[in-house]
């Protein structure tokens, strides 16, 4: 296995300095890289990977957490929190993200706390340099409570996070983006265990019809998707695939759903 020159050595020295890590993850490219590189430089006697299990992680998303950490050799420890119990949460303000992450930060505190020497243990996640200069509230929940972002410090954005992804053979590597079921929600639409399966279902219709990068927007009774710029043409030249689709994501529970021709871009769930 051919390593990175300088910046890996800079994620290298940023996980050297740790005694014991324990990395908060999700299964996305991230996080799994995070933990798979983690393992290599600390092994994984001194390694714990966490995840919440939540109604806004998709069940297959779980699954691919699982999938990953099994093939990673990782101690893997999944527990739930109950995010829609927090009124603030629910309330789906522009602070979201904060509660949600807060949420994930004190279940990682709690398993460090049952550690047979808990001071020895640091939490990590996966921020990097592309999260910089954005809104993200969780961020913040982050710097709080003094967790650890190695990715950032050590200065990698998603370039190198995927390259690096690319080159340890690790699932993710090409993985889409992606963020929890809740980011669906316009700001300031309550977030709701049913508004949430509704978009978990629908979304998984256009896993199963082979699509990569999509968004099903929550607005009431009416679902708006998102396709990724590459594969909306797939849907916009084909009326009877969008039809098939479009009834498909009303199954799930939405009377009407309409595909956005101006495809998928971040926060669009505040873009009509």
């Amino acid at each position: 296995m051919t390593l990175l020159p300088a910046s890996t050595n800079a994620l290298t020295q940023q996980l050297s300095q740790y005694d014991a890590l324990l990395v908060a993850f999700s299964g996305g490219v991230d996080s799994a890289l995070l933990l798979a590189e983690a393992l290599n430089v600390l092994g994984p006697a001194r390694v714990l990977a966490v995840t919440a299990v939540s109604p806004t992680l998709p069940q297959r998303e779980f699954q691919a957490c699982a999938d990953l950490a099994a093939q990673l050799g990782a101690t893997w420890i999944q527990r739930p929190t109950d995010e829609l119990a927090n009124p603030a949460f629910v309330a789906n303000d522009g602070q979201r993200c904060y509660h949600c992450k807060s949420a994930l930060f004190t279940l990682c505190e709690a398993v460090v706390a049952e550690q047979s020497e808990p001071q020895r243990w640091r939490i990590a996640y996966g921020a990097n340099q592309d999260d910089l200069g954005d809104h993200r509230p969780g961020m913040q929940a982050a710097a709080e409570r003094g967790i650890a972002a190695p990715l950032l410090d050590a200065g990698w954005g998603k370039a190198e996070i995927r390259a690096r992804s690319r080159e340890l053979g690790l699932p993710t590597a090409e993985k889409a983006a992606f963020a929890c079921l809740s980011s669906r929600f316009p700001t300031h639409t309550p977030i709701h265990l049913d508004g949430l399966r509704r978009v978990e279902l629908a979304e998984e219709a256009l896993r199963a019809a082979g699509f990569n990068l999509f968004r099903v927007r929550f607005l009431g009774d009416e679902a708006r998707v998102e396709l990724g710029v590459e594969e909306l043409p797939r849907v916009l030249n084909d009326a009877s695939l969008q039809q098939k689709l479009i009834a498909s994501i009303e199954a799930a529970g939405f009377r009407r759903a309409y595909f956005d021709p101006n495809g998928y871009r971040q926060g669009g769930a505040n873009k009509q």
